[in-house]
């Protein structure tokens, strides 16, 4: 006698019947509901009105089936199954279920552990947490073959109205592709294993609106540093002049420290507390001292040197938390100046505009930034890109002197000797230049 049975471990209907004296077994792709079941029982009337009738065709019904090739017969090819068969025998996208494959949960954590070997520690964090937060629950308990490009889609509406953490609007573009990456990779993988077609077919990820950079002006750059606590003076000084990351700076160490030749060999980055290899191969370069940047590495290294192999580091001689001086240092002198909050990245930006306002060549900037190419620095800074002459620095040296620089107290990291001789323009016309940057 036919019958409706419920595979345990997908929660899926199955349709359980005899034909020719054999036990016929065949999973649909539908959960264990109300509504489902009547569909299915549908479909099972109308087989055993064919078997009785002697019409029944397996491949009809079945047309996927590893059974139906035990019952083909030369005079009955296949034909097209009916939609109400069509509802069962498939789910979405995917024309056949697929017993095998494994749920999405178990898939996942085989990819993640396939992976995780190629990622740096902060992108293992970051997607260990979205997979067991996020995805895991949503689509755990499927057979990977069996979600469909609907699923997907109902997800990412879900994500939208999720608030972010410690704010009141709703997750960004970025933060939902961000999300969809882990998920594209795993399903497209499951799909090439499990020989079924991926669901993430013409699913294009979200537009992301263009950010304007918000840089500082020389004059905020002055401000902060004079203001700032004088164990960070150092610090901010070689961000704001050097157009290092956070991890760079914040990995940088003594021994990459070349006084001699006057550069920094950026060769670590600290993220998320542990040294790794820098962002990628292009970011591994060698960034000229200015003399600010020079003199407050001299300063520091009075600080530092004997306690720590790190040039910036906590009383325990570790590296700074980004997090820490960023919440109980940065965002408060921001405040206290009355100056726009901005994240401490933007201190790199400063760099590259105020580099490009004193006329520093793009070539060389790129290098000093650690881009492959001038394309980005146009890309991003080209509303900040005046007369290009320089390629050496100078011009960003005298830049910073001619703006008051050399008046500073010894202790100021932005004290410098002597005024260099202008090669062109007048200290006036640069000025005016440098005002204009923000």
């Amino acid at each position: 006698m036919a019958s409706i049975q419920v595979r345990k471990r997908t929660n899926c209907l199955i349709i359980d019947f005899y034909y020719k004296g054999q036990r016929c077994r065949e999973q649909t792709a539908l959960g264990d509901s109300a509504a489902n079941r009547k569909k299915v029982q549908k479909v099972l009337e109308h087989i055993e009105a064919d078997i009785a009738s002697g019409s029944f065709e397996y491949r009809r019904y079945f047309p996927s089936s590893k059974n139906a090739t035990k019952f083909d017969e030369v005079e009955s090819p296949p034909i097209a199954v009916n939609q109400v068969v069509a509802n069962v025998a498939q789910a979405g996208n995917n024309p056949t279920v697929d017993t095998n494959a494994p749920l999405f949960r178990d898939f996942a954590e085989t990819w993640f552990t396939e992976k995780e070997v190629e990622w740096r520690k902060s992108h293992q964090i970051s997607t260990r947490a979205d997979m067991d937060k996020l995805l895991k629950p949503h689509f755990g308990d499927k057979v990977v073959s069996q979600i469909t490009k609907a699923d997907i889609l109902t997800f990412r509406a879900t994500l939208a109205k999720v608030t972010a953490r410690g704010k009141t609007t709703p997750l960004s573009a970025r933060r939902i592709n961000k999300i969809f990456g882990p998920l594209r990779q795993i399903l497209n993988e499951a799909a090439d294993r499990f020989d079924f077609r991926t669901p993430f077919h013409n699913i294009k990820p979200l537009k992301i609106r263009k950010t304007d950079i918000k840089p500082f002006t020389l004059d905020d750059v002055k401000l902060i540093i004079n203001t700032v606590r004088a164990d960070f003076k150092h610090y901010f000084t070689v961000r704001f002049f050097t157009g290092m990351r956070t991890g760079e700076v914040d990995g940088l160490k003594w021994k990459y420290v070349d006084f001699e030749r006057r550069l920094i060999l950026v060769r670590e980055t600290v993220v998320a507390g542990e040294e790794e290899y820098t962002k990628n191969d292009g970011s591994q370069r060698d960034i000229q001292m200015s003399r600010v940047v020079y003199d407050a590495l001299r300063e520091q290294e009075k600080a530092t040197r004997k306690i720590s192999g790190f040039v910036f580091c906590n009383n325990l001689g570790k590296p700074l938390d980004h997090k820490n001086v960023t919440n109980r240092v940065w965002y408060p002198l921001l405040r206290h100046l009355g100056i726009e909050k901005r994240r401490p990245y933007q201190c790199r930006h400063t760099a590259a505009t105020l580099w490009l306002a004193a006329g520093e060549n793009p070539e060389w900037i790129a290098r000093q930034m650690g881009h492959t190419t001038t394309e980005m620095l146009f890309r991003v800074y080209s509303r900040f890109v005046p007369n290009l002459t320089r390629q050496d620095g100078s011009a960003f040296e005298r830049l910073l002197m001619q703006n008051g620089a050399a008046d500073a107290k010894p202790i100021n990291p932005l004290a410098v000797p002597a005024p260099l001789q202008a090669e062109s323009g007048t200290a006036k016309e640069q000025a005016a230049e440098v005002s204009h940057v923000q």
